[in-house]
């Protein structure tokens, strides 16, 4: 996971026509970074140039991280965007900001793993949803706010594991219903004054109803000891038809494999992270699309038959290379016969074997990024001194706090904020460091009916990751009838933990 920038971006030129460009690396890199459109264009580049010969007097991660270096790379990978400048791992998007690793999303801000959506913002796993706001894990909503677990859902906030519901406030475990407040029956008339009592636009009215909120939800809610849909011998949390899958997390269609991060369709894998469309018999994979039979690569697309690549895409039967498209046959960049191929490459892992390297993923210090700023430290944070004790990189730049000016006070209802307010720089409230309010986040917000947030972007993700749990599996009873279950809730937590016969019993 330390080879995987979502959201840390830079200001940088590129290496190939000195313009300007965001991109997931900082501009003082050691590595050759060309805009997206620049990489894509073979016309101006040909990853064969930068081929070499194996040399078995070294060890192969020393040899490839000297190619990395020289062979160009994206800004960013980002796909058939349109006004998505500042999106990462995206595609078909179009009118969004820090959407990272999003698919056909239009109008969509700082979100994370949201697809097929419409107007929803600070939202996480979200799909086919709309107007959504500070929601987690739901699928098939409209206008939700701070709603987790959420299934054709509407007009709700402050929910948790709604099926089929609308027009609900502070409620939990609930199937079908309508007009629901702290899981009682209300009139309409009663439900709409409570609304809008509640949501009326004011930054200190929300804050006191979240705290409400979430003290109610841990002292009173109801929780299944792990969420999986239609799957079948399977372990792990939020898993969508999936037949023998275990120790594994957010993954969806997938079968005959274990230890998957955010997986969709995999078949006969292990070790797989962030890896989308179909990847059949493959292994130590992350940020990759439609792999088959492949192993140990990042940022490979629509490849198969291919070892230890990198951003190498519509290619076959590649080892040890990096940019290359549309070829078959080559090593260190270099292009083969097929029985050239496949003769030195029995020879090269046979001295990876020796080296001790065979069947191990790129070493954490080969990476482009510091812990800090990938996808690990948020999964599995660890100080400064503790990643560079393990091996790790780390950004300086990300300790920094700059100071813009003088602090800026927020008004606390939205109706007395204006279109100025995208022109200021807001100090986050939590961590110190400035942020900006893009004007149309501003728009989202006035017609939502929704204060500006006082979290800067990040903090605000931060935040949303505290409210999953972690990836991670512990034996605890039951509190319903003391059975031994698994589950992603520790046994020193205090929330009531049902297996799930006790958890249907209850809810249906």
């Amino acid at each position: 996971m330390a080879w995987r920038n979502d959201r840390t971006f830079y200001h940088a030129k590129s290496a190939l026509s000195g313009k300007p460009m965001i991109s997931m690396y900082p501009p003082e890199t050691p590595y050759q970074i060309y805009l997206q459109g620049e990489w894509y264009d073979r016309n101006k580049w040909d990853p064969l140039d930068y081929g070499r010969d194996y040399d078995f007097n070294r060890p192969f991660f020393e040899q490839f991280a000297e190619l990395q270096k020289v062979v160009p790379r994206m800004n960013l990978d980002i796909v058939n965007c349109e006004n998505s400048d500042y999106c990462n791992y995206c595609g078909d998007d179009k009118n969004c900001y820090l959407d990272i690793a999003g698919e056909s999303n239009e109008d969509c801000y700082y979100n994370l793993f949201v697809k097929y959506s419409k107007d929803t913002a600070d939202s996480t796993f979200v799909y086919n949803s709309q107007h959504c706001y500070e929601s987690i894990n739901c699928h098939d909503c409209y206008n939700l706010s701070f709603a987790q677990y959420c299934n054709n859902t509407s007009d709700s906030a402050f929910v948790y594991d709604l099926v089929g519901c609308k027009n609900c406030l502070f409620s939990y475990s609930l199937r079908n219903k309508e007009y629901y407040i702290f899981n009682e029956p209300h009139s309409k008339e009663a439900f709409e004054k409570k609304r809008d009592e509640i949501l009326n636009g004011s930054y200190e009215s929300l804050q006191s109803a979240l705290k409400i909120w979430y003290k109610n939800l841990k002292e009173k809610g109801i929780f299944r000891d792990f969420y999986q849909v239609n799957c079948e011998n399977s372990t792990g949390n939020n898993l969508k038809n999936c037949k023998n899958v275990h120790y594994s997390f957010n993954a969806t269609n997938c079968e005959d494999s274990q230890y998957l991060y955010d997986v969709l369709d995999a078949k006969n894998c292990m070790d797989l992270n962030y890896s989308l469309y179909n990847p059949e018999l493959s292994y130590e994979l992350i940020s990759t699309l439609s792999l088959n039979h492949c192993a140990f690569c990042t940022a490979t697309h629509y490849t198969s038959d291919s070892y230890y690549c990198d951003q190498s895409n519509h290619s076959k039967y590649l080892f040890g290379c990096v940019g290359v498209s549309r070829k078959e046959y080559c090593i260190l960049n270099k292009q083969y016969s097929k029985e050239e191929y496949l003769e030195l490459l029995a020879k090269i892992i046979d001295h990876m074997k020796s080296t001790g390297e065979w069947g191990e993923f790129f070493p954490a210090s080969l990476s482009f990024f510091g812990y800090n700023e990938t996808v690990a430290q948020e999964y599995h944070p660890l100080s400064k001194i503790e990643a560079l004790a393990q091996g790790f990189k780390w950004s300086d730049q990300q300790d920094i706090k700059k100071y813009k000016g003088p602090d800026f006070i927020i008004p606390d209802n939205i109706a007395q904020v204006d279109s100025s307010l995208s022109n200021q720089v807001l100090n986050c409230e939590v961590s110190g460091k400035p942020y900006k309010v893009i004007p149309q986040e501003l728009i989202y917000y006035k017609n939502q009916h929704l204060p500006v947030p006082h979290r800067s972007p990040h903090q605000r993700h931060l935040d949303r990751m505290s409210l999953r749990n972690p990836r991670q599996l512990w034996e605890r009873q039951c509190d319903q009838c003391s059975n031994s279950i698994q589950t992603t809730f520790s046994p020193q937590r205090p929330e009531q933990v049902f297996c799930e016969p006790c958890y249907l019993k209850e809810i249906y």
